[in-house]
């Protein structure tokens, strides 16, 4: 009895920490890949951490702090191999607005507290929330994401200093401040996006000839080509005293420091206590674990090529890279699907990656840090501008207008919103939205009613296409009676329950109700083809009701069926 509960506590245990399984037929060959992947992925973990740092308001080491740590934790915890995790546009977008306003222990203590809530939903195996939020709602929040995240560097790509707080301020300030649009950022910024571009279009592959490689390998390093580019540049007009564009500046140098996150902090002689940080994050507490529980899921299914995902595992994983980030100063992570793409294509093997290019992350932070200063803003900006660019789907407004043109209506409200509110609001309307349409057409079935002549016998055959849900209850009822009043005579009708696998109490009493009405009128009802489960709960309700079942194979079968109680023509 001790063996199988040992093995079965083996089982758990590798389950919740996947390393336990992987590690033990670990190989030099799948470490050799991982190497190539890791360091791949860094050469853009690293300027993308750094970007996405400025574009929630922090210092640009917070995005070098998250980066590691974030790959640390998924190499214990991780369930995929291709998944990287760290800093991404849309976190940091969401996290801006309370740097901006409270400071930047704010964004450390919202990490901790989205890592304990991510955690926890993934133990308690409620990550099925996620699935409330559709598809067009989706795409209505990324695109809005990535329009507000590119407009947000515009400024900084023509040199225009001063931050911007929403989508259309962003637009505003550059035609309200295009006279002090300087002309070197402008051109190195322009150039950047050029070469970004260029080289992500190089028709390369991993396995093809060596030109085929090297074409690949500038293609996967594109963002770390432009910024060491931009960095030589702006360090060696440095040296003779010119300094043309508007640079990052100090970032801090060392190792990550390992502390408590902040719970009181104080900004702008304000005190917070940590109720008070609490109260200000607010919704935050709930939007934040969720979109990034989001990113993170939706990443992992796109890479897992055929294999089942473990959802409640990736959201464990998650919760512990935003947990032991916050006691190094990280900010919010999720699933990077640029950094995944990037990680997969290398031909990862194992999590194993991830620490390579954590590594390479805290190498840059050790011994890089006062080269990083030199980076031109406008270079991160155009990093920033082009991943957005690719981040958008206006595709998918033709793939719904061609498949279901309801469904753009949720993702242009939410688009809209996310726009003209925030991403928070936009999403949670949406949502909304998208439930009210998800709950009107269970309250409005699609629902056949004709009459036919079959074998001399006119009766009205109803054929509802779904399963019957308590708000369609009475609407069947209605459509039903409101049919039968167009004619003089009294014809039998006929349920096809074919399509009906589930009712409860309130359509068993509204079909009670139908059969009554119908008693009245001298019509007969009957309940074809119906599920024993269905049939039972309706003869539970009212035994009354076990004399209008029929299973007849089709319906001149049922029309003479001599075995029936009362046949439809003897109640004609």
């Amino acid at each position: 009895m001790t063996v199988p509960v040992r093995a079965r506590a083996k089982e758990i245990l590798v389950k919740r920490i996947p390393i336990l399984g992987w590690l033990p037929n670990y190989t030099w060959g799948k470490l050799l890949q991982d190497a190539l992947a890791g360091i791949t992925v860094g050469l853009t973990a690293i300027p993308q951490g750094i970007a996405y740092a400025v574009v929630a308001g922090l210092p640009a080491q917070y995005g070098l702090y998250s980066s590691f740590m974030g790959c640390f934790a998924y190499l214990i915890f991780g369930s995929t191999k291709d998944v990287t995790i760290g800093p991404t546009a849309i976190m940091a977008l969401l996290v801006q607005s309370f740097v901006s306003k409270f400071g930047n222990d704010f964004a450390v203590l919202l990490c901790f507290l989205s890592g304990c809530i991510i955690i926890l939903m993934g133990l308690l195996h409620i990550g099925f929330l996620v699935n409330f939020i559709s598809m067009p709602v989706i795409c209505g929040f990324t695109n809005a994401a990535a329009l507000i995240i590119g407009a947000s560097q515009l400024h900084t790509l023509f040199g225009i200093q001063g931050k911007t707080k929403t989508f259309i301020d962003s637009i505003v300030k550059v035609f309200k401040n295009i006279k002090q649009v300087k002309l070197w950022d402008t051109v190195l910024g322009v150039v950047s996006i050029i070469i970004l571009v260029g080289l992500k279009q190089l028709p390369g592959s991993r396995s093809g000839s060596a030109g085929k490689k090297i074409m690949w390998l500038l293609s996967l390093g594109r963002n770390a080509i432009v910024v060491i580019t931009g960095i030589i540049l702006a360090y060696t007009l440095s040296l003779y005293d010119n300094n043309p564009f508007i640079i990052t500046g100090n970032i801090t140098e060392g190792l990550p420091p390992l502390s408590l996150p902040p719970f009181s902090t104080e900004f702008n002689n304000t005190k917070y206590e940590f109720t008070d940080m609490v109260r200000e994050l607010g919704s935050s507490l709930a939007s934040i674990p969720l979109i990034a529980i989001l990113e993170n899921i939706a990443i992992a299914k796109a890479f897992a090529k055929g294999k089942s995902v473990d959802a409640n595992q990736e959201m464990i994983a998650l919760g512990f890279c935003n947990l032991f980030g916050s006691f190094v100063r990280s900010m919010p992570v999720a699933g990077s699907f640029t950094r995944t793409a990037i990680n997969s294509a290398s031909g990862v093997k194992t999590p194993m990656g991830g620490i390579v290019t954590g590594l390479l992350v805290l190498l840059a932070c050790g011994l890089l840090t006062s080269t990083f200063k030199f980076i031109p803003k406008c270079t991160l900006a155009a990093v920033i501008i082009v991943a957005m660019y690719y981040m958008l789907e206006f595709h998918i407004f033709r793939v719904l207008w061609r498949s279901k043109k309801i469904d753009i209506l949720p993702l242009s409200v939410t688009l809209v919103c996310c726009l003209l509110i925030n991403l928070e609001y936009g999403m949670i309307i949406g949502i909304l939205l998208n439930l009210i349409l998800l709950l009107y057409f269970s309250a409005r079935p699609g629902l056949t009613i004709e009459e036919r002549n079959i074998e001399g016998v006119d009766v009205l055959l109803v054929a509802p296409e779904q399963s019957l849900s308590f708000p369609a209850a009475e609407y069947l009822r209605e459509r039903v009676i409101e049919w039968c009043d167009k004619r003089s005579s009294s014809i039998p009708v006929i349920i096809d329950g074919k399509f009906i696998h589930r009712i409860d109490t309130t359509v068993a009493k509204n079909l009670g109700l139908l059969h009554t009405d119908l008693e009245s009128r001298d019509q007969k009802l009957i309940f074809w083809n119906w599920c024993d489960g269905v049939k039972n709960t309706l003869i539970n309700y009212d035994k009354n009701l076990t004399v209008n079942f029929r299973d007849s194979a089709n319906v001149a079968q049922l029309l003479s069926d001599e075995n029936s109680d009362i046949t439809i023509i003897s109640a004609l």
